[in-house]
């Protein structure tokens, strides 16, 4: 019987010698159980071309000119405010500034104190007004709930009935397919898409 000693010998002397091969053997969970790795083939390294240092140092001082144009740039333009469409007037409006412009009137005292008391007298008005209006919808509800409840003691169909949405308050009809075959053969179009967006800089 062969000694275990022997075994690992041979084992790794096999092992140095299909090392320098193709594959490699490794026994790496017993002496008995082999596992070939795959081949691994290697590719030879790029020659790495010869750039001139002049020709390195030209790039790299115009990367360093645009990148402080830019900077220069944007140091300029740093105090405008990107402006607001809706909130700019047109160049009509502006063409037409002194013929739209009112003159200043100037008032007496008699008439500022005039129009001070119209304009107390017409807040008043509107807020009793408004007051007026609330208790109104506030009787009218109270007296409809009031008789819904009778109504609901006497007979539970009419007061089913009463509390239906009525359709002629809103009376709109539609009449039409409620669902369409699809036509065969039609390649819808995705739409297209034109960006307006103004570009600020």
């Amino acid at each position: 019987m062969i000694s275990r000693s022997k075994i690992f010998a041979s084992l790794s002397r096999l092992q140095l010698s299909v090392l320098t091969g193709e594959r490699s053997l490794t026994t790496a969970s017993g002496p008995l159980c082999f596992y070939a790795s795959p081949v691994v083939a290697a590719e030879p390294l790029k020659k790495k071309k010869r750039i001139d240092p002049q020709v390195l140092k030209q790039r790299e001082e115009r990367k360093k000119r645009r990148i402080e144009k830019s900077i220069r740039r944007l140091e300029k333009h740093a105090s405008q405010l990107k402006p607001i469409e809706e909130l700019e007037a047109g160049a009509t409006l502006a063409r037409e500034k002194g013929f739209r412009e009112r003159d200043q009137v100037n008032l007496n005292e008699p008439e500022e104190e005039t129009r001070i008391a119209l304009m107390k007298e017409w807040s008043r008005y509107k807020f009793k007004q408004q007051l007026e209006e609330l208790v109104m919808i506030e009787r009218v509800m109270a007296a409809r709930e009031k008789a819904l409840e009778e109504l609901r003691k006497e007979s539970e169909e009419l007061y089913l009935e009463a509390i239906q949405i009525d359709p002629s308050l809103l009376p709109f009809r539609v009449k039409g397919p409620v669902a369409t075959p699809p036509i065969e053969g039609y390649d819808a179009p995705d739409g297209e898409y034109i960006d307006v967006t103004r570009k600020w800089e």
